[in-house]
């Protein structure tokens, strides 16, 4: 077998905690350009966000960032610092200076994804026959 068939595909850093997939917007400005990129990303985390898009950025490259949560209407603006870009593929984002109301917009957001997909069981009275 060649080298070639063993390479592998490359691999994204491991997740560190719950992510969704909901934004009703998205707006990136790479700091210094005033590029503005109009994407739909696919996951946004506590502490980021992976955003599909074929531009590439270098590691460490701050983007102002501005997006609108889905289910709260809450509109988060923040920076936020390009920790790794898969060519072609997307780049993963960590904010920088997440203020503490956009913090806690993001919780809020999670848990109501995370219970939408695993609803509780109700637990009604039934009637013996």
């Amino acid at each position: 077998m060649s080298k070639l068939a063993h390479r592998k595909a490359p691999i994204a850093p491991a997740r560190r905690e719950a992510r969704i997939q909901h934004l009703s917007e998205l707006h990136l400005t790479y700091e210094g350009t005033g590029q503005e990129l109009h994407i739909r990303p696919p996951d946004l985390s506590l502490h980021g966000m992976f955003v599909n898009t074929s531009t590439h950025f270098p590691e460490g490259a701050i983007l102002n960032i501005r997006f609108r949560l889905t289910r709260s209407n809450v509109e988060v603006q923040t920076r936020g610092e390009v920790r790794y870009c898969l060519a072609g593929i997307g780049i993963g984002i960590e904010f920088i200076g997440l203020g503490t109301d956009a913090v806690r917009a993001i919780e809020q957001e999670l848990e109501l994804f995370a219970g939408s997909r695993h609803p509780k069981p109700h637990i009604g009275s039934r009637r013996a026959s």
